[in-house]
C-alpha cells in the first residue's frame, strides 16, 4: 500500500482509504490476491504424486498432538477448504493446470 500511495501522490496523513487508492491504480483487493496465491500453491501440491512428502506432511493433520488452550489454530487444509467453498471450485480441477489457472484467476479491475 505504501508503494501505491506514493504512486498516487498521497501519504498516510492524507487519510485516503486503501480501497480508493486500489481503485484509482487498478489493483485487485488484497484478500482476493491472498486467496489466489493460497489456491495456486494448493494446485501445485495437488499435482504432485500422492506419495510425495509435501502431500503427506502439509495437508494431513496429526491428531495425537496436544494443542494449546483457546480456539484451535486455522490449519492450511481448513483455509484451503474454505477458499474452495467460497469460490465454488472443486479439488478435482487442480489436476488440470489450464482449467485450474482459469478458475483461480483474479482479474485486475
Amino acid at each position: 500500500m505504501r508503494m501505491l500511495r506514493w504512486f498516487c501522490g498521497h501519504i498516510r496523513r492524507d487519510r485516503v482509504r486503501n480501497e480508493v487508492i486500489r481503485d484509482r491504480v487498478g489493483v485487485a483487493p488484497i484478500e482476493e490476491k491472498l486467496t489466489q496465491h493460497r489456491l495456486r500453491w494448493f494446485g501445485h501440491v495437488q499435482q504432485r504424486p500422492p506419495e510425495a512428502p509435501v502431500r503427506n506432511g502439509v495437508l494431513e493433520r496429526v491428531d495425537n498432538v496436544k494443542r494449546d488452550r483457546g480456539r484451535p489454530k486455522l490449519t492450511c487444509d481448513e483455509s484451503v477448504k474454505r477458499d474452495l467453498k467460497d469460490w465454488n471450485i472443486s479439488k478435482e480441477i487442480a489436476l488440470d493446470r489450464s482449467a485450474w489457472r482459469l478458475a483461480i484467476n483474479v482479474p485486475e479491475p
